[in-house]
């Protein structure tokens, strides 16, 4: 039996809309899971005492004698550490209350300190399989997109997180993008998941950018010499990317898509597919505003991840402009594993050492492309191995004589 998708899970709590939100889907999905659901709420009492502090040198004279600055300090110390205790229990009042209504297993916490840095550590002291949090809080303005609890808990957290910017996330359609990266069928995951708990209608989007190489060559023409353009080989680099990347993208993420379908389907559900054309995070947005999803699900980074970066790019735009809630998916998960017995499906990985070789002629901004192409191949001609003599099949079908010698493989090779 597949163990449940999420066992515990952290809701963080300021008696915001935002906050009320993020309840209500936090118990709904410890529910739905089985789940033991935390409350926890942070409040700041040395924030206090310290403002308290800086505050002093502007009391009157009469006030400014050791002994009744002690004094003051302890009354206003017990004072505020008291009531916001007194506040605290009562947001998780509420959330027990909620809790227990529904029949599921919680814990309450509270915690003294800095808002985003208690829910981190919270979220990782005590292994959370998801962290639910209010997009917005109590210091919402006319134009807050996303609170900075918000933002900073999902940038430090590498968990998978729920931001809710609304009380709709499992009641409406689920679009999950995919990129062809492992967080991205991670979400996946997730979506299916959720639409098995919920009965949501998913869609999978994929976006892709085949303009982007148009522009960047535009702009390195412009700033080129004759002399440097001959050195670059400059008309080769950019014929290459119009035949064999530019062109090539649209059937890369197709396939991305086509992969997310049959995993669908191997569960037991159909889901739409959709391609769209364009810079990924604009796409998706002006995408999810004709569509109106009630969720969002996408992986915490895409192909291009590297380790000094704490957030995609395209997720951090999303979750910030996206006008639906938002689930960052935080781990990986590769299709090979979800589709080891559908052999059609299984991305070919092995490389005869004289392929290997002949592949390092390719020039490195064209290697990916290349080697997918070379593997679709060998698949669509029933072959799990790459030999040189797939390799030059391959390229001889799939390329046009002038991309073929750019990449350093010609026809006599």
């Amino acid at each position: 039996m597949e163990k449940a998708l999420f066992k515990k899970i952290l809701v963080a709590l300021d008696n915001s809309i935002y906050s009320d939100y993020g309840m209500e889907t936090a118990i709904s999905i410890g529910k739905a899971f089985s789940a033991v659901v935390t409350g926890c709420h942070v409040y700041a009492a040395m924030l206090h005492e310290n403002r308290f502090r800086d505050m002093e040198t502007g009391l009157p004279s009469r006030y400014q004698t050791e002994e009744i600055l002690s004094r003051q300090r302890e009354i206003h110390q017990d004072l505020i550490g008291k009531g916001l205790e007194v506040i605290s229990d009562s947001y998780l009042d509420r959330f027990e209350k909620q809790c227990l209504d529904l029949g599921v297993a919680y814990k309450r916490k509270n915690r003294e300190g800095k808002n985003f840095v208690e829910i981190s550590k919270e979220a990782e002291e005590h292994s959370y399989d998801l962290i639910v949090i209010g997009s917005l809080g109590m210091g919402v303005t006319m134009n807050s997109l996303i609170g900075s609890v918000c933002e900073r808990v999902t940038r430090k957290t590498r968990k998978d997180i729920l931001a809710v910017k609304d009380g709709s996330a499992l009641k409406g359609k689920i679009i999950v993008a995919i990129d062809g990266s492992p967080y991205s069928f991670w979400a996946l995951k997730i979506a299916l998941e959720l639409k098995n708990a919920f009965a949501l209608d998913i869609e999978a989007i994929a976006a892709f950018d085949p303009y982007f190489h148009q522009v960047a060559f535009k702009n390195i023409a412009g700033a080129l010499s004759e002399g440097a353009a001959k050195v670059f080989r400059f008309k080769e680099q950019e014929q290459l990317h119009e035949e064999i990347i530019d062109k090539g993208l649209a059937k890369l993420y197709q396939e991305h898509l086509d992969t997310a379908y049959m995993i669908a389907k191997r569960e037991g559900h159909e889901i739409k597919t959709t391609l769209l054309s364009g810079k990924a995070y604009d796409e998706l947005l002006k995408y999810i505003r004709l569509t109106k999803p009630s969720l969002l699900v996408l992986g915490r980074f895409g192909l291009h991840e590297v380790p000094e970066s704490d957030l995609g790019n395209n997720t951090e735009n999303l979750l910030r402009l996206a006008p639906c809630n938002v689930f960052v998916g935080g781990k990986r998960l590769y299709p090979g594993k979800i589709i080891q017995d559908q052999p059609e499906l299984a991305t070919v990985i092995e490389w005869d050492e004289s392929a290997i070789d002949r592949l390092k002629k390719v020039p490195p901004f064209a290697k990916g492309m290349a080697m997918k192409a070379i593997e679709n191949y060998a698949k669509e001609h029933g072959k799990r191995r790459v030999t040189e003599e797939i390799m030059g099949e391959a390229a001889k079908r799939l390329l046009p004589p002038q991309a073929r010698k750019a990449m350093g493989i010609d026809d006599d090779n």
